[in-house]
């Protein structure tokens, strides 16, 4: 994709992008030059073959990784933010959660206990050792920490797939009432295109080294 043309057909002006997540020219390990816009509210779909790079994808939007090119939130650009401000507002999920104090309630500063019957879990859970707690609790955990924070840009690299169906449809179902209450956006990594249908608009499908854009539900030959 060029880097002077945005998949949903905008000039990359940022004046004419001031609101939500513009992406200009980024390149990263190699990868790139990528070009897109996450307005408020939009939740995206990015899915491709594995090892591509759509986990250094989010790591490049989240400022974790080097990369060239601009990146602009609310017409704001990157730089002018720093690394702790700009997670903050766009949030990272990763694949595989990190957890660094003893008990799970110690890693939530916002009001987080309305969330966790909507999630499927008790009350009691703030009082456990992160070390006794399974996958599946970890991710959904996870999912409530990064939605606590009210990032106005979410991350998300494969947020449900180590949950059965039940817990998968709680969180997809959290995740999209956080997006349409804040007005947020998403941009979600997945493999999984019926789960992409379900949750997101637009695709991102990363082939050949480039980024095209389909609606949700068009389907192409491999």
């Amino acid at each position: 994709m060029r880097p002077d043309a945005l998949p949903d057909g905008h000039s990359q002006t940022p004046d004419r992008l001031a609101e939500g997540l513009a992406v200009q020219g980024l390149c990263f390990r190699e990868r790139g030059p990528f070009s897109f816009h996450l307005a408020p509210g939009a939740c995206v779909g990015l899915t491709g073959p594995s090892g591509v790079g759509k986990s250094l994808l989010l790591r490049a939007l989240a400022d974790l990784d080097p990369h060239r090119g601009e990146i602009f939130l609310d017409g704001r650009r990157a730089s002018a933010f720093s690394g702790p401000q700009w997670r903050l507002r766009v949030g990272y999920l990763p694949a595989t959660s990190q957890w660094w104090h003893e008990t799970v309630a110690d890693h939530f500063q916002a009001d987080w206990l309305p969330l966790l019957a909507p999630a499927g879990l008790p009350e009691t859970i703030g009082r456990k050792p992160v070390s006794q707690l399974s996958t599946g609790e970890r991710q959904r955990l996870a999912i409530l920490r990064l939605l606590c924070n009210r990032p106005r840009v979410l991350l998300l690299d494969e947020p449900t797939a180590n949950l059965d169906r039940e817990n998968a449809q709680r969180m997809e179902t959290l995740i999209r009432q956080d997006l349409h209450a804040r007005q947020a956006s998403a941009l979600w990594v997945s493999h999984d295109l019926g789960l992409l249908d379900r949750v997101t608009e637009r695709l991102l499908v990363w082939r050949g080294g480039d980024l095209q854009t389909r609606q949700t539900g068009e389907r192409q030959p491999a």
